[in-house]
C-alpha cells in the first residue's frame, strides 16, 4: 500500500467493510481534487456543497460526490477534459480507476461524470485480509460522481482554501455564506426521487451552530433560476424563515433519518430528529427579524 494512503486511512476508525468502503471514497476524493488543482480546473471552477463542507471545515458526515460550479457560464465546458489528469493522480496512489461521462438525457445545466474503480481489487490493495474481500462480489463498483454547474447563478463569492492532504495544494470553493445559501436551496427547492434529502437538512444543523450567516442575494438568484422565487419583491429574512418552516410541514422526519443514516457515525445525532427539532433550529439561527 502507498505510504501516503496508509497513513490518510490510519485516520479513519474502520470496523467493517462499510467503513473501509466508506474510507476509500472520501481518500479518492481527497486525491481527485488534487489532480484538478495540478490541472489548473480551479481557474475556472470553484468546489461546493456536502463534500465541501466535511473536507474544508470539518462537517461530520460522510459524502459521495464533488460537487463543483464554473466561475462564469459556459455551455460548452465539459468534464471530460479533466479525465486524464484525475487518472494519472489516483493512478500515482495506486488507485485504478475509470473515467465515465454521463450522458445528457435532457437539456441541463449540469454536466455529469464518474470515477469507477472496483471495490474489491481496492480493498485488496490496502492490504485488507480475506476475511473481508471475499465477501465481496467481483463485480462490486465504487463510484464518485462528479458534477459541475456550467450555467451557475450569479452573486456568489469563493476563496482559496489550502488543504494539507495528500500534499499541500489549493481549492477554490464558495465561501460559507454562499454556501449556506446553496444548502438552503437543496432543502426548499431540490426533490430526491420524490422525497427531501436527510442530508440536505443534516448540514442545515451544522451550518446553524457553525456559520448562521446567508447570501441572501445569492440564495434569492438561485431560487429565480430554479423557478422557485417568482415574486417581485426582493427575498428577505422574513420570507424565507416563513418558506423553511413551510418547508419543515412537509417532510417525514423518518426518512430524513433513512436517507442520512448511512453517512453518519453517532446514531444518536438522529435522535432529536422531529419537526418541533428543525422549527427551533429555524427559528434560533434564522429569526424572523
Amino acid at each position: 500500500m502507498n505510504t501516503t494512503i496508509r497513513q490518510m486511512l490510519e485516520q479513519y476508525e474502520c470496523r467493517s467493510e462499510n467503513d473501509y468502503v466508506n474510507a476509500i471514497r472520501e481518500i479518492m476524493q481527497e486525491l481527485a481534487l488534487q489532480g484538478l488543482w495540478r490541472s489548473k480546473f480551479f481557474e475556472r471552477a470553484a468546489f461546493y456543497g456536502g463534500t465541501a463542507l466535511r473536507i474544508l471545515y470539518g462537517l461530520n458526515r460522510g459524502s459521495e460526490d464533488l460537487d463543483f460550479s464554473l466561475l462564469l457560464p459556459c455551455p460548452e465546458f465539459r468534464l471530460a477534459v479533466y479525465a486524464d489528469a484525475l487518472k494519472k493522480e489516483l493512478n500515482a496512489f495506486g488507485f485504478t480507476v475509470e473515467f465515465a461521462a454521463k450522458e445528457k438525457s435532457r437539456e441541463s445545466n449540469i454536466d455529469s461524470a464518474f470515477l469507477k474503480a472496483n471495490t474489491k481489487t481496492l480493498l485488496i490493495s490496502i492490504g485488507l485480509p480475506d476475511s473481508f474481500t471475499n465477501k465481496i462480489h467481483s463485480r462490486k463498483e465504487l463510484k464518485i460522481k462528479l458534477e459541475i454547474d456550467i450555467d451557475p447563478p450569479s452573486g456568489f463569492q469563493t476563496e482559496v482554501k489550502t488543504v494539507l492532504r495528500p500534499i499541500p495544494h489549493t481549492v477554490r470553493a464558495y465561501t460559507l455564506p454562499d454556501l449556506l445559501a446553496g444548502k438552503l436551496h437543496a432543502v426548499l427547492c431540490r426533490k430526491w426521487r420524490n422525497r427531501t434529502k436527510g442530508r440536505d437538512w443534516y448540514d442545515m444543523i451544522w451550518y446553524a451552530g457553525h456559520h448562521p450567516y446567508v447570501d441572501l442575494n445569492h440564495l434569492e438568484i438561485r431560487m429565480r433560476q430554479s423557478g422557485d422565487y417568482t415574486d417581485e419583491k426582493p427575498l428577505t429574512i422574513k420570507c424565507l424563515h416563513e418558506f423553511l418552516l413551510s418547508a419543515v410541514e412537509n417532510i417525514d422526519p423518518e426518512m430524513l433519518k433513512a436517507d442520512v443514516r448511512p453517512f453518519i457515525r453517532d446514531q444518536q445525532e438522529l435522535d432529536l430528529w422531529n419537526k418541533d427539532f428543525f422549527r427551533q433550529i429555524i427559528r434560533e439561527f434564522l429569526p424572523e427579524g
